[in-house]
């Protein structure tokens, strides 16, 4: 087992990992991943105490503990590039020896929590509601970067390029499934269930037109109709493929909740999106507590 080089795992002058700011003793065996930096003291709030408080660029953590449950919060800001960077400084924490520089033998896997907000594609679905994404499609092109195909679900990624026929100048789409026991932890009567497709980006990747024309207009509505099995694409959002097919690589486990702040079907949006992600938060915490 080699040693890594310092230019692939980056420290900071006081030995943590480079982005994130951390050290292992300061990360807990479940974390809550938000994309806004001010969301993660909206989580913490709650904590009854907190033990550490850290920061660099978008990247705050905030970890302590919940009803005998010790947590780390922590914002990644928006898009799976950020995520690329997040969860694999997350598993370095966990997973490599900083001193050494060499992966440890035994392993750790963590509980990955997302908590975000979401636009919905189907009419159902209404604002305020909260989903949790069973399956996530990847649109963004970042887990071809990896040897993946073993965590790719292969059968449905196909008939997803078929029903859609995607286009050949964008990214072959790919589709990781949540960790099932923690889909089962979460669930509850109104509770979703959904597929997510993560868009890399949000006005023309996700068909919004400000003064850009669009090279597919009716994105949105191919992605609406799409099937297979029992399985629709419900929402839309930017993270949640790369949580999957990376924690899935690392050996973690991983859930994406989803507060339903708009229908783009319906043309709806939430009257009030703090009280509807303060919901989720809430949600999310009861049910951690008790895994």
């Amino acid at each position: 087992m080699t040693s890594l080089d310092a230019s692939e795992l980056i420290l900071n002058e006081d030995g943590s990992i480079y982005h994130l700011n951390l050290f292992p003793e300061d990360l807990a065996p479940t974390v809550i991943t938000v994309g806004d930096p001010d969301r993660v003291a909206e989580v913490s709030k709650h904590f009854a105490t907190i033990e550490t408080k850290k920061g660099k660029r978008e990247f705050i953590t905030h970890t302590g503990w919940y009803d005998m449950q010790r947590i780390s919060v922590i914002s990644t800001g928006i898009g799976t590039d950020n995520i690329d960077i997040v969860l694999n400084e997350l598993d370095a924490l966990v997973n490599i020896d900083f001193k050494t520089r060499r992966e440890k033998i035994n392993k750790t896997s963590l509980n990955i929590i997302r908590i975000g907000t979401t636009g919905s594609i189907q009419k159902e679905i209404k604002v305020d509601s909260i989903l949790a994404s069973q399956y996530a499609i990847g649109l963004d092109g970042l887990l071809h970067y990896y040897q993946s195909e073993s965590v790719q679900e292969a059968d449905m990624q196909e008939a997803f390029i078929d029903q859609i026929h995607w286009p050949s100048t964008h990214p072959k789409p790919y589709i990781i499934a949540a960790d099932q026991g923690l889909v089962q932890a979460f669930q509850e009567d109104h509770l979703h269930l959904g597929t997510t497709a993560t868009n890399v980006g949000f006005y023309g990747p996700q068909s919004r037109v400000l003064r850009l024309p669009l090279s597919n207009a009716k994105l949105v509505d191919s992605l609406s109709t799409f099937h297979y099995k029992n399985q629709r694409i419900t929402n839309l959002e930017m993270e949640s493929s790369a949580i999957y097919g990376l924690s899935k690589l690392l050996g973690h486990k991983a859930i994406s909740l989803n507060s339903i702040v708009a229908n783009r079907i319906n043309g709806t949006v939430t009257q009030d999106p703090k009280l509807a992600m303060e919901r989720l938060i809430v949600f999310a915490l009861d049910k951690i507590s008790k895994i």
